[in-house]
């Protein structure tokens, strides 16, 4: 019998590779003899681990009830529950009440050697380790067992990091020895998640099939099974297709591995007869909005919570009603209500949250048109400029760029209030230029537009993108005297007991414009409702606001406020292609009067105030002041000839002659009772009536020249002297924005 010695020495014991060991370097020796005191090491340190896991993990009972998400409960400004998110458990089902249909379907497509692994599967592992070395051939479809998965979703986090890793292993090992493999199993089953809120295969049956999981197909258990991996993208409610696609490698998989027959795995899972989903109330799109901000208002926590939001029922309602019913065919709508705080009052972004849950009103940024001259005229009034002072609608060009107005006249001389409430262009494009395009978008930035804004001569029509939230914003800050208005929706958040975890409180007061700027602001607003573009938005009581079209009819615009709140519309097409017949002044305009009319019913009717105080610097008269009364001394005129006193220039006559001004016909009333911003002189000129005050004459006659500009008040430098801007890179594409 062969005798095995340790040294050379004749009758002592030696181990095979004994030879082998001694001829090997030393350096070799050592490093294998640190690794494997290191292998040992970490195996005790595992083994420390997992039985310190063991004793801390909860027992059997206390996991059944354990809830792994948080429900939210979303009330309305009045109480009303108006939604509730989060887990939806269904019936605790025990492992033999659950069809082992069901199991089998889980087991082959996520952990088919769950039976024989002791918690971490290491040909699984292993793979995953080859896989970088031998090439896709070696990929392995996820490393993480049933078990796993369990640790991971009752007591971890899925951040991909190693330390999750390696803390969901030691996990894993600790049910493997606390647990069966059938209680861990039911526990998997019944609290794993599989979409649409719905944990555990319970409470996925009743979503998707309207029955309960103890009367599961095998074609629905296959559905149910292959939502784990992804349960966004193959929910059935989300994508059929998707769905029944990855039931059908479910249904592979379990014919391959022998856990059900051929003929079983040849059911459709297309045949299988999924539940109709009610329509959701657009309230979604508010709670899209809102809710992720709890990320920020509070700390984590997965307890249960009421959400108490700014959103009035009946507002939303309305709110609906009204895209609905305006909306053109085949266009979206947008619309968002503010209160005077900035509370959100409605808020819906499309027509349909089923049908599409992007949204329009705080996602989508679309050119607003000629709504984007309310920063244009902000700034030219707080540059100097009043709402009674002279502008001349007449051809410009600035840059190589020439706007047109939208029925391509021009009607001469008119007031700044004139040239706001018929939305011209030409007079914009002076305004703009003169107090400079670079001014205009900074009035933009102040007043809460945060995409990105164009400085072209062109941006002062409306070329830069804005969201809709945003303008509306924008509005309500005119509209509170010029004081910053920022939206909020969430009033405060409460736990179930009725501690309160948030609560609002009012932003510092910041002035963004003096308040004689907003005051006739409000006074050009209001005249674009009462007789210029926006007059489809009266409601019957004072409506001040501001229509916007692009070009081709791809966008319409309507932004106004009365009686403390503040509207945004916006209407068009989500692959920006023109909409026949849209304007802001036509359907986004009606639907923010049928919208209004609602919201404002139980308010007070409140006129605007739009009385101004004007600063020392902007009443101080002009330089002839100090030179006494033109009609008490003698001056000489441009051509050197003097002029008597109370005579014009180039009058005969003495001097108790002098001429007078040809009265102009006074403002008549709105279609809502309201004073007209303008007179009828003006209305024939702009909208080329018979008269002859200016407009255009035909493509045949001559077109007559504007009258000439009278002197802009002081100290602001005149329009006609001021130049365009230099170093504003190439002018902007030739669209026409109204």
């Amino acid at each position: 019998m062969a005798r095995y010695t340790t040294t050379r020495g004749q009758g002592q014991r030696r181990f095979p590779g004994a030879d082998i060991w001694e001829k090997s370097p030393r350096w070799l020796r050592l490093t294998i003899m640190w690794l494997g005191g290191l292998a040992a090491l970490g195996v005790i340190f595992l083994l420390l681990a997992v039985a310190f896991a063991v004793r801390s993990l909860p027992s059997y009972d206390e996991l059944k009830a354990a809830q792994t998400a948080q429900t939210i409960v979303v009330r309305a400004a009045d109480g009303t529950e108006i939604l509730e998110l989060g887990p939806s458990y269904g019936e605790w089902l025990d492992s033999q009440e659950i069809p082992d249909v069901m199991k089998q379907a889980m087991i082959a497509v996520e952990d088919r050697r769950f039976y024989s692994h002791f918690g971490i599967d290491v040909v699984r592992t292993g793979g995953a380790f080859l896989e970088p070395i031998l090439g896709s051939r070696a990929r392995v479809a996820g490393t993480s067992t049933l078990t796993q998965q369990l640790a991971r979703n009752v007591f971890l986090n899925s951040n991909r990091t190693i330390d999750r890793k390696l803390r969901e292993g030691v996990l894993a090992l600790a049910l493997e020895a606390k647990f069966d493999k059938e209680q861990i199993l039911e526990l998997y089953l019944n609290k794993v998640y599989f979409g649409g809120g719905a944990y555990g295969v319970d409470s996925a049956s009743r979503k998707f099939f309207s029955h309960p999981a103890t009367e599961l197909s095998t074609a629905e258990a296959a559905i149910i099974a292959g939502l784990v991996k992804a349960p966004s993208r193959y929910s059935p409610t989300a994508d059929v297709d998707a769905a029944v696609s990855r039931a059908q490698v479910v249904l592979r998989l379990m014919r391959e591995q022998g856990r059900i027959t051929a003929e079983q795995a040849s059911v459709d899972p297309s045949a299988v007869k999924l539940k109709q989903e009610a329509g959701q109330n657009s309230v979604r799109y508010f709670t899209d909005w809102a809710l992720p901000q709890l990320d920020i208002l509070l700390p984590n926590t997965l307890e249960p919570i009421e959400v108490w939001t700014t959103i009035d029922t009946g507002m939303q309602r309305a709110a609906t009603a009204a895209i609905k019913s305006n909306a053109p065919k085949g266009a979206q709508g947008a619309l968002v209500a503010l209160d005077r705080d900035g509370a959100v009052r409605a808020l819906v972004g499309g027509t349909d949250y089923v049908t599409s849950n992007f949204n329009r009103a705080t996602v989508a940024q679309r050119q607003p048109g000629s709504a984007w001259k309310l920063f244009v005229y902000l700034a030219a009034l707080e540059s100097g400029y009043r709402a009674d002072d002279s502008v001349v609608d007449a051809p410009i060009t600035i840059d190589g760029w020439s706007p047109k107005n939208y029925n391509g006249r021009f009607a001469g001389e008119m007031s700044v209030r004139q040239a706001f409430a018929y939305s011209i262009n030409t007079v914009a494009a002076q305004l703009g230029n003169e107090v400079g395009f670079g001014s205009v978008a900074s009035m933009a930035r102040r007043f809460g537009i945060s995409s990105d804004i164009s400085t072209y001569p062109s941006m002062v029509l409306g070329s830069s993108e804005v969201r809709l939230l945003d303008m509306t914003r924008a509005f309500a800050s005119v509209a509170a005297g010029g004081m910053a208005v920022e939206p909020y929706g969430i009033v405060k958040v409460t736990t179930t007991s009725g501690e309160t975890l948030y609560q609002h409180e009012n932003a510092r007061e910041v002035r963004l414009v003096p308040d004689y700027v907003a005051t006739q602001m409000t006074d050009l607003l209001q005249a674009a409702v009462q007789t210029g573009t926006g007059r489809a938005a009266q409601i019957g009581r004072p409506v001040a606001g501001k229509t916007g079209t692009t070009s081709s009819n791809k966008d319409g615009y309507f932004v106004g406020f009365s009686s403390g709140i503040t509207t945004g519309v916006w209407m068009g097409r989500d692959d920006n292609k023109a909409v026949s017949g849209l304007s802001g002044g036509r359907a986004p305009a009606q639907a923010f009067a049928a919208f209004m009319r609602f919201a404002v019913k139980d308010r007070p009717v409140e006129p605007f105030d739009t009385s101004t105080e004007l600063p020392d610097w902007q009443v101080e008269p002009d330089e002839e002041f100090y030179y006494g009364d033109p009609d008490d001394y003698y001056f000489i005129d441009e051509q050197g000839n003097l002029i008597e006193p109370g005579r014009g220039a180039g009058e005969p006559g003495p001097a108790s002659e002098g001429a007078t001004e040809r009265p102009r016909p006074q403002p008549g009333q709105g279609a809502d009772g309201e004073p007209q911003a303008v007179d009828d002189d003006f209305l024939d000129r702009a909208i080329g009536g018979g008269q002859s005050g200016g407009g255009n004459q035909g493509a045949q006659g001559a077109r007559p020249q504007p009258p000439q500009q009278q002197p802009s008040p002081q100290p602001r430098q005149q329009p006609e002297a001021a130049q365009p801007p230099r170093n504003e890179g190439p002018p902007q594409q030739r669209q026409q924005i109204y």
